[in-house]
């Protein structure tokens, strides 16, 4: 490339206050190769690794002149590469070239009907969460690239996403992404699906046409990259009209697993406050489940934004569960341990159910149809409540 189709640019972040992150700036130059030079606190200890880094992330994108200047705050190697990539692009240099870190093996597919007590938000743009997400113990971790990422960083969290799909182990945690808005979600799906994500959020879904769109393209790259296992989705209804189409998004995909909602915005659409209690989204929220169970998919409830309150994430997941949703989103890690509680039932609630599916198995080993609890009479649908009950106890390691 000549001088007048590229610029000189940068990418990631550094200061006293940036940890597990890197600042790259590139300059494009005619000729006279590559002049690299890096700061850092353990460059003694690192400081060639990193600059043979940078050299193989740079001879893979095909760069072959640029200056580069490098300021280490403690990157991995999947960051180091994200980053001098999402520079060097940004720089108009490494066309259509990718410089993929090593991947991990992949573990195992997961299951459309999972547990997904919890979930927890990791902005894209800020490697130094990804790491230790997992020692959290969240249900899942959602590796956001909408709201928490400022839009001059969508193109490089994209990159650095789509690195620590490869490279960080997640442990148990379904591995979900919150992709951005329509059309630029679309952009997302390309750099992300050939990394094999569990899930895929799809924000303010308003029609299933928005969610048919991100299948047929995920269907797409999983054929073109030959990809077998499954990826679902969870739309996220944030508006009166998402709400209003809960049905049909429900119904649009048998790859949708959940459906979740959106408070902050659907308040906002609503020109209402949001309130601890929740009075103003009770409709919005009894929609969502009653849509998510007709069409046998979860309910997933939004998240609780005051991470000092943990009376009230207690409170608010109760009321949740009592509603019919399954899990709820968490933006704090100490959220993780009361919204599991939450959801959790009771050991009363154990109990009784023991005793119903007990009094059941008998009847059936017997050839009775009549279901007998002592001297009351159990109907057919208080026999699969507490079958689901005790299944999803036995599932959550309460039995």
């Amino acid at each position: 490339m000549t001088s007048t189709q590229t610029r000189a640019a940068e990418a990631g972040h550094q200061g006293a206050d940036i940890r597990s992150d890197l600042h790259v700036a590139v300059e494009p130059r005619d000729g006279g190769g590559l002049d690299l030079s890096m700061e850092s606190r353990v460059a003694p200890y690192y400081g060639a690794a990193i600059l043979s880094q940078a050299r193989q992330v740079l001879d893979a994108l095909g760069v072959k002149h640029a200056r580069v200047s490098i300021h280490d705050e403690g990157a991995l190697p999947f960051v180091i590469a994200a980053r001098i990539e999402a520079a060097a692009k940004r720089a108009g240099l490494g066309g259509g070239q990718k410089a993929l870190p090593d991947s991990l093996p992949l573990p195992r597919p997961s299951a459309q009907d999972r547990l997904r007590r919890s979930r927890l938000y990791v902005p894209g743009s800020e490697p130094k969460y990804f790491v230790n997400a997992a020692l959290h113990g969240p249900d899942a971790i959602i590796l956001d690239l909408e709201d928490s990422v400022h839009s001059a960083e969508k193109d490089s969290a994209r990159i650095l996403v789509r690195n620590a799909l490869r490279a960080v182990d997640f442990g148990a945690c379904e591995r979900m992404v919150r992709i951005n808005q329509l059309p630029l979600g679309l952009e997302d799906l390309a750099e992300l699906i050939p990394e094999s994500p569990d899930l895929v959020l799809i924000p303010k879904v308003e029609n299933s046409h928005q969610v048919g769109e991100v299948d047929r393209m995920i269907s797409e790259l999983k054929l073109r990259h030959n990809l077998n296992r499954p990826t679902w989705l969870m739309p996220i209804l944030e508006s009166a009209l998402g709400l209003e189409n809960a049905p049909a998004i429900a119904m649009s995909t048998p790859n949708i697993a959940a459906l979740t909602i959106g408070l902050e915005d659907y308040t906002a659409d609503m020109g209402v406050v949001k309130t601890a209690e929740g009075r103003e989204s009770l409709y919005a929220r009894t929609r969502l489940v009653n849509a998510a169970k007709a069409a046998g998919v979860q309910a997933i409830d939004s998240v609780f934004g005051d991470v000092g309150d943990m009376e009230g994430l207690r409170q608010w997941g109760e009321n949740s569960r009592a509603l019919g949703f399954e899990g709820m989103g968490c933006i704090h890690p100490l959220q993780i341990p009361v919204i599991h509680e939450a959801f959790a039932p009771t050991k009363s609630e154990i109990e009784r159910a023991q005793k119903i599916v007990a009094a059941f198995e008998d009847a059936q080993q017997r050839g009775v149809g009549v279901v007998s609890l002592g001297s009351k009479m159990i109907d057919p649908p208080v026999v699969q409540r507490a079958l689901k009950l005790v299944a999803r106890a036995r599932q959550m390691g309460r039995l």
